[in-house]
This record gives C-alpha cells, sequence and structure tokens, in this order.
C-alpha cells in the first residue's frame, strides 16, 4: 500500500482546519497535505504536526487571489514579481514545517496572452522557484490540471508537464501526478505512470466522476493501488478528493482496502 496522506483542504472539513490534523492521525494518516498555509502562523501549524507526529508533505506556492478565481499565478507575464514574492513565502514556511517539497500551480492563461508567451513565463518562473528552493533544500513539483474543472488552465497533461519540467532542466524539478485530473484529460493511467514513475515527486487521488473517494467512480483503485507498489514509486500518495458523504464515511474504502490485503 503506498504511503497515504490526508489532504486537510478536503478532507475533514467538519470541523475547524487546526483539528484536522487530530483526525487524520485518528484514522491512521501519517501524513499532511493542503493547498496553503498561509492563513495561519507557521510555528502553530508546526505544533500540531508535532502535536499529532504528522509530516508535512506537500503544500502549493502562493497562487494569488483564490477566493476570487486565481489558481496560479506562474504563467501570468505581469505577475512575475509576485510570483517570486511567493516563493520566497513559501520556503519560509516549509522550513518551520520541515516541509522538503512544494508545488506549483501554473495558473489560467490571461486574457490577452497567448498560451506560447504563457508556457514561456512558465519556464522562466519555474527556473527562478526551482533554484531557490534547491538552494534552500526543497524540492519542486509542477501538476497539469484538467481544463473541465478550470478552463484555460495553462497546464493540462503530462506530456508538456515533461517538456516544461526538461526545459527548467534540473533533477530537482518534478511532476505532481494528480491521477484524477490526468483520468479526465488522457487516460491511460497504468501505463503513464509506469513510464514517468522516475519522474513523479507526488501522486494524488480522487476518482472519477465527482472527485469522491476511490470506489465511487470509475477508477480501479484497488488495482492502482497495487500498481504503484509495484513500479517502485516510493513517495507520497495524497488523498485530494471531495467525500460523498462525510469524511469518516468516505474513508470506508481505506477500510476495505486494508482488509482485502489481510
Amino acid at each position: 500500500m503506498p504511503k497515504l496522506a490526508a489532504n486537510l483542504s478536503m478532507l475533514f472539513t467538519e470541523l475547524p482546519f487546526i483539528e484536522r490534523f487530530s483526525a487524520a492521525t485518528k484514522f491512521g494518516f501519517k501524513g499532511v497535505e493542503y493547498l496553503f498555509p498561509y492563513a495561519f502562523d507557521a510555528h502553530e501549524l508546526k505544533a500540531e504536526l508535532d502535536r499529532n507526529q504528522l509530516q508535512q508533505v506537500l503544500f502549493n506556492l502562493p497562487a494569488g487571489d483564490w477566493d476570487n478565481g486565481d489558481r496560479g499565478i506562474a504563467a501570468d507575464p505581469s505577475r512575475v514579481e509576485e510570483f517570486r514574492a511567493g516563493v520566497a513565502k513559501a520556503i519560509e514556511y516549509a522550513r518551520v514545517l520541515d516541509c522538503q517539497q512544494v508545488n506549483c500551480l501554473a495558473g489560467i492563461v490571461p486574457e490577452g496572452v497567448s498560451h506560447e508567451h504563457a508556457e514561456e513565463t512558465l519556464i522562466e518562473n519555474l527556473k527562478y522557484a526551482n533554484k531557490a528552493l534547491e538552494e534552500a533544500g526543497i524540492r519542486l513539483v509542477v501538476e497539469a490540471i484538467n481544463t473541465r474543472d478550470i478552463p484555460g488552465f495553462a497546464l493540462t497533461n503530462t506530456k508538456q508537464a515533461l517538456r516544461i519540467c526538461n526545459a527548467v532542466g534540473s533533477d530537482n524539478i518534478s511532476l505532481q501526478y494528480d491521477i484524477y485530473h490526468m483520468q479526465i484529460m488522457e487516460g491511460d493511467i497504468a501505463a503513464t505512470l509506469s513510464s514517468t514513475v522516475n519522474r513523479i515527486g507526488h501522486i494524488q487521488i480522487a476518482d472519477n466522476p465527482g472527485r469522491h473517494e476511490p470506489g465511487t467512480g470509475e477508477l480501479n483503485y484497488h488495482f492502482l493501488f497495487d500498481y504503484i507498489d509495484s513500479i517502485g514509486y516510493e513517495g507520497w500518495v495524497g488523498c485530494e478528493y471531495k467525500p460523498a458523504t462525510t469524511t469518516e464515511e468516505g474513508l470506508s474504502w481505506l477500510q476495505n482496502y486494508n482488509q482485502n490485503k489481510e
């Protein structure tokens, strides 16, 4: 079974955010991830991690004004300085949280900007972020996202993500492979995982359709979890899904999986 991390932005939302750390521990998670830590004091978050013996697995670089529709700013030529300031902020938090990996969200291609210009901007921003993060001992991942959930997103498939990572030209950058997003955009999940496993730094899961827990849709996660183990992936797998009902009821998939493996 891969190492599973609870995504606290999507799981245990019945509770205040700070209380979700202990809930994750209660259900057996050893690692956590979430979208952003920046609304909280880093030392307060670290205290919760330590209290619950959890590892901070991942969070995102600052991504603009999320509540007003931003989904990243790395592909926006007009916000390069804002992006660079966000890299510095992420490093500050990662050091306190002992988080060894952060994700970059490319964002939506701005109106009036060509896809080519947006990708060029993304590559240059990733070069800057990767250099700063590598000097701090932190790895960088970059994520492709489906255009059904986020129309106009600048990075949408594995081939493009690999091309961009190659353009950055560093062993410190790798893919964040989200199975839900890539099932929508390209399918062929097992073959892609196998062919790119050495370029993947983090995996996230949700079923499709609905982005709910494993077992609610078309993906065979019993097969995929065993397959991920078989190809030698040793990183974390983030449970970034929206529970169909409550988090606790939804986590029955994990209990069922474990029982079937006994």
